[in-house]
């Protein structure tokens, strides 16, 4: 059995769909799809994700990691979101993962993951994480407020598979970590490439808009920020949001 298995298709309605379904050999550390198209690849919540043929990476990864325990599944995430930096930061500096698992160029979204875990008796039987990570796109026409992309960035096109190599290795790297109970370390890489890990910046919740600083975020997955006010509050996931103004 190939360690890793990487499977290459034209088109899909999701490759996390495909994963989900997909009933041939796996791959011992992961099993990846990338393919060329999405028809109806999902972001966050109820929003689409937006990729135009052949531009962009559109992955899914199915892992099995080994004994870790259902609280610190978030560190499969952090994972994630640290090989897509990783392999971005070979082309432009400025690369930062915003809580949960976005990644961003400045105040710019450039990748986003969503992921759906399996879970028996206390563990992670397996994982599949969903990407696409905007490479050679350079009109975005739907209304996601703040998209990039890589070209967009560095002012030409870039090979892909060079790109979704990177991401393959680190990734394998990171689940070697995970599988030896390096959790910690992943989740330290992780807080120190937060974006707006320092300073006061504006959020919303459900009580409204406040300006506060980031303390951490927890290894269970938890943002935790100090109020202007200096309360302390902690999140969950798509219970606090970002206030972002992006200007041209």
């Amino acid at each position: 059995m190939e360690q890793i298995k990487t499977i290459f298709i034209e088109e899909t309605d999701s490759t996390i769909n495909f994963l989900r379904e997909y009933g041939g050999e796996e791959g011992g550390r992961m099993t990846v799809v990338s393919a060329e198209s999405q028809t109806a690849g999902r972001g966050q919540g109820s929003n689409k994700w937006e990729s135009e043929a052949g531009k962009n990476l559109l992955l899914a990864v199915k892992t099995h990691p080994k004994n870790l325990p259902a609280r610190r599944q978030f560190v499969l995430l952090e994972a994630g979101a640290l090989a897509v930096k990783d392999a971005l930061e070979r082309h432009t500096d400025g690369i930062s993962i915003k809580w949960p698992n976005d990644v961003y160029h400045g105040d710019r979204k450039i990748s986003g993951t969503l992921s759906e875990c399996t879970i028996a008796h206390g563990l992670v039987t397996s994982c599949i994480t969903g990407t696409g990570i905007n490479i050679n796109q350079l009109s975005f026409v739907s209304d996601a407020p703040n998209p990039t992309s890589l070209a967009a960035i560095i002012g030409h096109e870039t090979d892909r598979e060079n790109i979704l190599n990177v991401f393959v290795s680190r990734m394998s790297a990171y689940l070697d970590m995970i599988d030896n109970g390096l959790y910690d370390e992943i989740h330290a890489a992780y807080k120190a490439a937060l974006y707006r890990r320092h300073g006061m910046h504006a959020y919303r919740d459900a009580g409204g808009t406040f300006t506060a600083t980031m303390e951490t975020v927890m290894p269970d997955g938890r943002l935790v920020l100090v109020a202007q006010d200096g309360g302390r509050r902690e999140y969950s996931f798509k219970e606090v949001s970002y206030i972002i103004n992006i200007n041209n």
